[in-house]
């Protein structure tokens, strides 16, 4: 099948999501090398956002995103995406958000934007993934967290709410 023909051929559909799930899922993707399917499952929390946390979610989508193009070599993609990704995660460095360590994993981003800037133009084929960032979120700190920035997909008593979203497939 030619692209136009697989393009029509998706079709918009409804899925049912809470944001600590999909968090959850995206670390366990990030962890396991996973790096584009936790970009998608954070893009589904970042794209119904609309408030002061829509950049944490983008930051930590970009951070994804570099470790694509790592794993494709591709280093002006991966200086670019870990860059920015830093820069939009940079205001959240002072305390959890959500569960997460922000201060951590902006640590591990930056030491790995140096290895990139070392080892391209020479290439990417002999990055050390052994330290990277470790995406692990703190689901007790969730609740508190998600009052504090009003975030979408909470209750007024910071519980997850079942949400709809929709997807294409």
């Amino acid at each position: 099948m030619d692209e136009v023909t697989v393009r029509r051929m998706r079709q918009r559909v409804t899925k049912t999501i809470t944001v600590p799930g999909n968090l959850q899922i995206a670390c366990d993707q990030f962890n396991s090398r996973q790096y584009f399917e936790c970009h998608e499952s954070l893009e589904e929390i970042w794209q119904e956002e609309t408030g002061d946390v829509r950049d944490f979610y983008k930051g930590l989508i970009q951070v994804a995103a570099a470790f694509v193009h790592i794993t494709r070599e591709n280093c002006v993609g991966a200086r670019r995406l870990l860059t920015t990704g830093i820069g939009y995660l940079a205001p959240y460095r002072s305390g959890p958000v959500l569960g997460f360590d922000i201060d951590e994993i902006c640590l591990a981003a930056e030491g790995c934007l140096r290895q990139v800037e070392e080892l391209c133009p020479d290439g990417l084929g002999r990055f050390n993934y052994g330290h990277i960032p470790v995406y692990i979120c703190d689901e007790e700190v969730i609740p508190s967290s998600a009052l504090h920035w009003d975030a979408w997909g909470f209750d007024r008593e910071g519980n997850a709410l079942a949400m709809e979203i929709d997807v294409i497939e």
